[in-house]
């Protein structure tokens, strides 16, 4: 009969051969993401030659000045109102309809090239007769429509749609019957 194995001895790899591990699962991986690495090296040859390489290297080693500039800047009262602006203004964009929006910006570049079409005379002056006279052309009545649509529209009370920017402990605000929040009037 055998005998019973009672030690088991490791076989250790020489640094070599561990080495030789190494380099082999580096190859490995490498070719397994061949055309990530490829795509990655065309932008940062790119990023050479338009120097954002040297630019970001400018930054990490002046990290400290740049970082100290920016807090400055940051610091001051017109960057905060600056931010809060910006803030406010990405939020209206985001309640924009764009769907509704596209026929008016049509509407507004057929106007623009118009004007610029354009060629003042000394003989164009505009009367009062003529005013009302282009009352009867459809795309006057059109645009005067619109107009007056808008204008309806600037004038709704949106008093309960408006967004501040105050700091919630700063604003004026009181239980409705519902249960949320309003301004006090």
């Amino acid at each position: 009969m055998a005998k019973a194995v009672t030690k088991i001895k490791q076989i250790e790899m020489t640094k070599t051969d561990q080495k030789r591990a190494d380099l082999e699962e580096v190859e490995n991986a490498l070719l397994d993401n061949k055309e990530a690495i490829l795509e990655s090296l065309d932008i940062i040859k790119h990023m050479h030659n338009r120097g954002v390489l040297s630019l970001l290297s400018g930054l990490f080693s002046e990290g400290d000045k740049v970082m100290n500039v920016l807090v400055k800047a940051a610091d001051k009262p017109e960057t905060t109102n600056t931010l809060k602006n910006l803030l406010l203004m990405v939020g209206v964009l985001g309640t924009i309809n764009v769907q509704q929006l596209e026929p008016l910006l049509l509407k507004l570049n057929s106007g623009i090239a118009r004007v610029a079409e354009y060629k003042e005379n000394d003989d164009d002056k505009l009367g009062y007769f003529d005013i009302v006279r282009s009352l009867k052309d459809p795309e006057i009545n059109r645009a005067l429509a619109m107009l007056f649509e808008f204008l309806k529209g600037m004038g709704e009370d949106t008093s309960g749609l408006e967004r501040t920017t105050q700091l919630p402990e700063d604003q004026d605000l009181h239980n409705s019957k519902d249960g949320t929040l309003e301004p006090k009037e």
